[in-house]
């Protein structure tokens, strides 16, 4: 069985993410070990206020989780209220609760057990992954699976015309990250993430599957306001879910293509903040430091979290309205 540690910024994607994560471990497909939160869509303690919010809607209560550092390595905090409301969840709001901070702690008990199983997925900034490296280079090393959603490779960014949001938020620990790192780093980029579109129609069937299960009830209300930013930023009335596929990507639930490259990241520059560069003909005589995720079955994505929907469902023991749902798919 895999185990999963997710080092998010709850962020309704990631949010997405998490209720992903919760059906597989309830299916017992995967071991969800435990939850970090970085500083990025809002502060990192809101992030863990957040992610456990979501995972108690999910039935998951007992699950490991801590908010990681407090802010970027250099530079200052730079949060997202436009894109993902004032606390993080667009319209829907957590309820406040204590959140412990030994992250690093929890991370290290995980490498301890083993790390053949392990499966480390970062859908925020690299920030706690950089200092991870930097305070316990030795079970930093020992990472086998490590999975990322950042950087736009020869693609447009959505922070600057060429840096994607979580390089740009903290470009010194992406740096830091693929010039440590012991293995290659899967990269799911913009030019992959930015192709998993949850419009209202598909919405709708993700919250008739989920059927009783608590979240359902959120759900709406926490996509309508990623929608009205989205519509805003002139993309249309849909959410691009970059870290619910980051997550399939990383438990290798789709069929992908991928190329291995070295990556960099520029972290000092501030014309050029955050921009990744991949390079794939060996200009930077250095061996590849990652795995380029460049196309994903995205059907097969959708799929598959209604897949997880359904097991929420039956989770929480709604086989009727698993029934209807069911039902609802198949005159689509």
């Amino acid at each position: 069985m895999k185990r999963v540690i997710i080092d998010c910024d709850p962020g309704i994607d990631d949010s997405l993410a998490l209720i992903y994560l919760a059906a597989l471990h309830h299916e017992g497909a995967i071991e969800l070990e435990a939850v970090t939160t970085s500083a990025g869509n809002v502060g990192a303690e809101q992030c863990a206020i957040n992610a456990a919010w979501v995972l108690a809607q999910c039935g998951l209560r007992t699950v490991s989780l801590a908010a990681g550092l407090p802010g970027p390595l250099v530079y200052s905090l730079t949060t997202t209220p436009e894109t993902h409301g004032p606390t993080g969840v667009g319209y829907a709001t957590a309820p406040d609760r204590h959140v412990e901070h030994d992250w690093d702690a929890l991370w290290c008990d995980a490498i301890e057990r083993s790390t053949e199983d392990l499966h480390l997925i970062v859908t925020g900034p690299l920030t706690n992954l950089a200092a991870f490296a930097q305070l316990h280079p030795g079970h930093f090393a020992r990472l086998r699976h490590i999975t990322v959603m950042g950087g736009a490779f020869f693609y447009p960014g959505n922070t600057t015309p060429s840096a994607e949001w979580n390089f740009w938020v903290d470009p010194h620990a992406a740096a830091e990250v693929f010039s440590r790192t012991p293995v290659p780093v899967t990269v799911c980029s913009l030019g992959l993430t930015e192709q998993m579109v949850i419009d209202p129609a598909a919405l709708r069937r993700c919250v008739d599957t989920l059927g009783p299960a608590p979240i359902a009830a959120e759900l709406g209300e926490m996509m309508r306001f990623y929608f009205e930013f989205h519509d805003e930023m002139g993309e249309g009335y849909l959410a691009q879910v970059h870290d619910l596929l980051t997550a399939q990507v990383a438990l290798g639930a789709l069929r992908v293509d991928a190329h291995a490259a070295t990556v960099d990241v520029e972290a000092d520059s501030e014309l050029m903040r955050g921009t990744s560069v991949e390079d794939t003909r060996g200009f930077f005589e250095r061996e590849a430091n990652a795995v380029v995720v460049t196309g994903a079955d995205i059907e097969q994505a959708h799929r598959e979290f209604l897949r997880a929907c359904e097991v929420h469902a039956k989770f929480f023991g709604g086989s009727r309205d698993l029934e209807r749902a069911r039902d609802a798919r198949a005159e689509d």
